[in-house]
């Protein structure tokens, strides 16, 4: 499988916002996932808004998964 092909099977339709799960987005830059939340805390002012970083509900988390 092509690596667009294999992106777009990780962006999932969630409350209305295309969103890719935080350990899929760090595999995809070659880091761990917690490293890539410290730099979102880090750099937080680029990240604001409801349109960048949700939290899932397990009801959410239970259908993607």
């Amino acid at each position: 499988m092509n690596d667009i092909a294999t992106i777009q099977q990780q962006i999932y339709d969630i409350r209305g916002h295309k969103v890719m799960l935080d350990f899929e987005l760090a595999a995809l830059y070659g880091v761990e996932t917690s490293q890539l939340k410290r730099a979102v805390k880090r750099n937080i002012k680029r990240f604001e808004g409801e349109d960048f970083m949700i939290v899932l509900s397990v009801a959410e988390t239970e259908k993607v998964l």
